[in-house]
């Protein structure tokens, strides 16, 4: 190899590259998860949270492996698709229909919950069982949001996760480029799921919601992963929904889907048109998503 690529965010030269196999030669009977670990912590590769980044070690071997610069020692044992089960049950939930106004529930209780098993086992089973598209546990960098009234009754959850890789509303709003987009992605969120519950009728609590998440999401993110963000989007499937609490919290509507799936390379899946909603979270949002971020050399021991 003479020329350096980069792969999950870090550039490979050629003597990352040796120190990859260096390693894999030294340890021919450590498994995946040792390997990945183990380069983790050579590199010193950390969020900014200071936690191990093992996972994109992870990734990043794959995709070597897949390039056919490595070979990688056989899988151990394959893990079940955990993302594919109904989620475990979580708390008991009432049923019976809330309908009394937003200030006769409050003080509203909202919780992050992706680092605590039960509630999070909550969050699951709600939306996979009343979110009209279900619900599989999200991968990559994610925050998780349960909603309780001044009772302790459940009535909204929402995901906040990755960002659309590729968005030209998106991008022609934030004023990207390609290279722009590469390097500033990081920066944004995406508003995966969002779930009032079917029984909880409350005029303006969605839109309530929505600020109040905004105004948090910079703080929790950064508490998270160490690093915050700057937008967040959402995309409402326009068939069903006409996004006025989105509207009503001030998000910006700034287009709509070609009606073509992220996994559509030669455009010919259809998929629901849905109407592109962008909340900033600061001002400076423009200028803090196209500064250049430093990449991270791989050629240092």
């Amino acid at each position: 190899m003479t020329e350096a690529f980069t792969l999950q965010g870090r550039v490979v030269d050629a003597c990352g590259l040796n120190a990859v196999r260096r390693l894999l030669h030294e340890h021919p009977d450590w498994s995946r998860w040792r390997l990945s670990r183990e380069l983790a912590l050579q590199w010193e590769w950390r969020n900014g949270a200071g936690r191990l980044k093992d996972m994109a070690a992870r990734s990043l071997l794959l995709r070597l492996e897949q390039r056919g610069l490595i070979e990688l020692p056989p899988r151990r044992w394959r893990c079940p698709n955990r993302m594919s089960l109904p989620p475990k049950s979580g708390e008991v939930i009432g049923r019976e229909p809330i309908t009394e106004k937003l200030s006769q529930l409050r003080p509203l209780r909202i919780e992050e919950v992706s680092r605590d098993a039960r509630r999070r086992r909550t969050l699951g089973r709600v939306l996979y069982e009343h979110h009209y598209l279900s619900y599989t546990s999200p991968v990559g960098e994610n925050l998780q949001y349960l909603v309780w009234d001044r009772q302790g009754r459940v009535l909204a959850a929402s995901v906040f996760g990755a960002a659309a890789w590729k968005c030209e509303p998106r991008d022609r709003f934030i004023g990207w480029d390609p290279e722009t987009r590469r390097r500033g992605l990081a920066g944004l969120c995406s508003q995966s799921r969002f779930l009032i519950l079917p029984w909880v009728k409350v005029p303006h609590l969605a839109s309530h919601l929505l600020g109040r998440w905004c105004r948090r999401l910079p703080r929790d993110w950064r508490s998270k992963y160490g690093h915050r963000v700057w937008l967040v989007e959402s995309f409402v499937e326009a068939d069903r929904f006409g996004g006025t609490c989105y509207r009503a919290a001030n998000w910006h509507h700034v287009g709509t889907t070609q009606g073509r799936s992220r996994q559509d390379r030669h455009h010919r899946l259809s998929v629901p048109r849905k109407e592109i909603f962008l909340c900033p979270l600061h001002p400076n949002y423009r200028q803090a998503l196209s500064l250049p971020l430093p990449l991270s050399p791989l050629g240092v021991a």
